[in-house]
């Protein structure tokens, strides 16, 4: 039903709204103030202070012609407003505009803006200013909500950046200068994809080298010895800034004509293969195209390898010699030759010593070298630990029979007090308990045996190249200190099947027998500890707290253990004995912890120049400079 009373206060409103919009204006107490008028391209009656921005993007010749031709145009367009003043004209020559880094010309022009020396900025089209949306649009937008909006025109596009309607338009040129630059872009890519495919390698301008009238690399007789001296002084045991001070006591100059010479200045030369011979394409590559960021190809885009591609300054094998040298230098180690030591007898046969500062050892190759001590190594025929073993063990009339029964793991007990090993942030760190057992012998050796995934350290005298420190000294008490792995983490994690997101505790054994003794860690019985962000939601209850086994909480870590151990609680007590049998009947050659072991090669052997060859060399060059001297290795 309608309500009659609501319906006529309804009309009644309506009357007083039309009544109030009905006024009569009062002349003579009344006063209108126009707008102030918008500064505008095509208003000559305005004062005008007026940039021009000229860009162009290579500094070829005809872009060249174009970027005179440019400035002269806008030099008689401002004098043909009398009301404008040129402030400058900013010009940016052989630069890309899909980014503002290194246009300094751009950037000068925006600075003078909020300074106040300018009201308008006038470039040739919407790609000059920018290639990039996300700065064409801020900058313009930026410059109009300034206290004075400064407009820009542009002037192929006749859009004057104030007008209201000129967003849309510009915001649409924008996106397809920027469309443009991706286009080039990947057109580019294409053409240096067909030329890496078809044979023909990029060789720029290089130290040593010059180029023929077909555009091949020839050597250089002034510059290559130059080169020379750079790989001979490093192999020799000069340091990179060595070679430098010797460079520019020399006064030896770069490919550019330089004479002030830096350690990473003559590292870029020993890294180059093409000064023995070779090419390598596609090294590092361009991310995006907006910022022209350069990343190190390690895989994302193909390579090719072109060997004895031109005449070499240096032999192969002291340019690989000087790579393994220079991939390990920041680990401490300037070896040259992949050695790696494995002991063939004794408690710790097929255990390989790990070389601290060596980063170029694989699985393959410790595998390899474990092997090469044992008689015979069958894959195939390869005992199954996984499987269970039958015992026999021999006891007395009256014995108890203890079958059933187990030793328990000391693992379930007081850890802190046992001795373990910790794996993980490319650290590896030992409890007190080996620390103390060692004591002032704080040198250890690291050893691995991949083959029966166990890894073990023994004492090593301080001279030795692959001793590590134990331990760290404080108030005449030794205390576990972090023990850098990072040379070798990856390997090892590799290795013994662990993730590397995690860390790994190992409880230890240890082998002792007059004055000798080592600890070694079986990595099948590793603990893995690692954060609760690891698991599922499944694996954790509505708490947050761990709901499944074997898993419990371990401080802010969550301790995972083997999930054997979850069905007994340590090894059979008969089992346990016969272990224990075994090692008290070993005689003094069995135990042999101190043996160095038998050295093993890997890879291939490199013919190094010789000592006295790089001597003699040195010497000629060098002659009247005086420099460290050096001891060869």
């Amino acid at each position: 039903m309608i309500d009659k009373n609501k319906q006529l206060q309804k009309q009644q409103n309506i009357e007083k709204t039309r009544k109030r919009m009905q006024v009569v204006i009062d002349h003579d107490n009344y006063e209108y103030i126009p707008e102030k008028k918008q500064a505008d391209y095509y208003d000559n009656d305005i004062e005008q202070f007026i940039a021009i921005y000229v860009r162009v993007s290579t500094d070829d010749v005809k872009q060249t012609t174009s970027y005179e031709l440019q400035k002269k145009y806008y030099e008689e367009l401002v004098k043909n407003h009398p009301n404008w003043m040129l402030v400058k004209i900013y010009a940016d020559e052989g630069i890309s505009g899909t980014s503002l880094k290194h246009r300094d010309e751009f950037n000068s022009m925006i600075s003078d803006c909020k300074a106040g020396k300018i009201t308008m900025i006038i470039c040739k089209n919407v790609s000059r200013f920018a290639r990039n949306v996300a700065d064409c649009i801020g900058i313009v937008r930026d410059l109009a909500a300034m206290k004075s909006p400064i407009g820009v025109f542009f002037e192929s596009e006749c859009i004057f950046s104030l007008k209201e309607d000129s967003q849309m338009a510009l915001t649409f040129l924008a996106t397809m200068a920027e469309e443009e630059s991706h286009t080039r872009s990947r057109s580019m890519e294409t053409s240096l994809r067909m030329r890496l495919d078809n044979g023909i390698p990029l060789t720029p301008k290089l130290l040593g080298y010059t180029h023929d009238s077909n555009g091949e690399l020839e050597i250089n007789p002034k510059e290559a010895p130059t080169v020379k001296l750079a790989f001979y002084m490093y192999l020799y045991g000069y340091s990179t800034g060595q070679i430098a001070d010797a460079f520019i006591a020399l006064g030896r100059r770069s490919y550019l004509g330089n004479i002030n010479w830096t350690s990473g200045s003559i590292v870029q030369i020993l890294r180059n293969e093409r000064h023995c011979g070779d090419v390598y394409t596609r090294k590092r590559f361009t991310t995006n195209y907006r910022d022209h960021l350069t990343k190190k190809n390690r895989g994302e885009r193909p390579q090719s390898k072109y060997f004895n591609h031109h005449k070499a300054i240096i032999s192969r094998d002291d340019f690989n010699a000087v790579q393994r040298m220079l991939d390990n230098a920041k680990y401490g180690n300037k070896s040259i030759l992949p050695e790696l030591r494995v002991i063939d007898s004794g408690i710790l046969k097929g255990f390989v010593v790990i070389n601290p500062r060596w980063a170029g050892f694989k699985e393959a190759e410790y595998f390899g070298a474990a092997k090469s001590v044992y008689l015979v190594f069958d894959t195939e025929n390869e005992p199954d630990h996984t499987k269970e073993e039958t015992y026999q063990f021999e006891a007395e009339d009256g014995d108890f029979d203890l079958r059933g029964f187990e030793i328990t793991r000391s693992e379930f007990f007081d850890s802190c007090r046992r001795p373990f090993v910790t794996f993980g942030d490319k650290k590896i760190k030992f409890s007190m308990a080996c620390v103390r057992k060692f004591g002032d012998k704080n040198g250890v050796e690291l050893l691995v045996n991949p083959i029966e995934r166990k890894f073990a350290i023994r004492p090593a005298d301080k001279k030795n190249r692959n001793v590590v420190m134990l331990s760290k000294v404080s108030n005449a008490t030794y205390y576990p200190r972090d023990i850098s792995s990072a040379a070798f983490a990856d390997t090892l994690f590799s290795l013994f099947g662990w993730n590397t997101d995690c860390k790994y505790r190992i409880m230890g054994s240890l082998y002792e027998q007059d004055n000798e003794l080592a600890y070694i860690f079986d990595v099948t019985d590793s603990e893995a500890l690692f954060k609760p962000y690891v698991l599922t939601t499944q694996e954790l209850s509505d708490e947050g707290s761990v709901s499944i086994q074997p898993l419990t909480p371990y401080g802010k870590r969550i301790r995972a253990i083997p999930e054997p151990w979850t069905a007994n609680f340590g090894k059979p007590f008969y089992l346990h004995e016969q272990t224990l049998a075994v090692i008290e009947s070993q005689n003094e050659n069995d135990w042999k912890i101190r043996l160095e072991g038998q050295l093993f090669r890997t890879g291939e052997k490199l013919n190094v120049t010789g000592f006295e060859e790089l001597k003699q060399y040195i010497g000629h060059e060098l002659a009247g400079i005086a420099l460290q001297e050096v001891h060869y290795e």
